[in-house]
């Protein structure tokens, strides 16, 4: 077992100008080229990045890692080159968060449980 901070190189924030929200899509960059540099920690998350597009939350429990830990590998990945990270779609001030039929049907579904 190797300690988080060892991982991370004693970092705790991802560096650059990556704002990594839990709800981020995070995709694998196409024919990107694996350099050397990359370790097992950051080579082992690209694979798992690579099984398809998701949200960080979903790659942190699927990479069994702490979400700090996660955003320190996931910025170093996009500062490589190796992946992309999508801000998540916000809905526009003043809209409509849901749709009201939509809510009495998953209304309805948790009162049949």
């Amino acid at each position: 077992m190797v300690r988080p901070y060892t991982v991370t190189r004693g970092r705790t924030r991802p560096s650059g100008a990556h704002a990594i929200d839990l709800m981020s899509q995070v995709t694998a960059v196409e024919n990107a080229a694996q350099g050397p540099d990359i370790d097992h920690a950051r080579a082992a998350l690209l694979d798992v990045i690579r099984r398809g597009r998701r949200p960080v939350v979903e790659l942190a429990a699927d990479a069994d890692l702490p979400l700090t830990v996660l955003r320190v590998l996931l910025g170093d990945l996009a500062e490589a080159g190796l992946v992309r990270i999508d801000e998540p779609r916000r809905l526009p001030a003043g809209g409509a968060a849901a749709d009201p039929g939509l809510l009495r049907e998953i209304m309805e579904r948790l009162r049949e449980i």
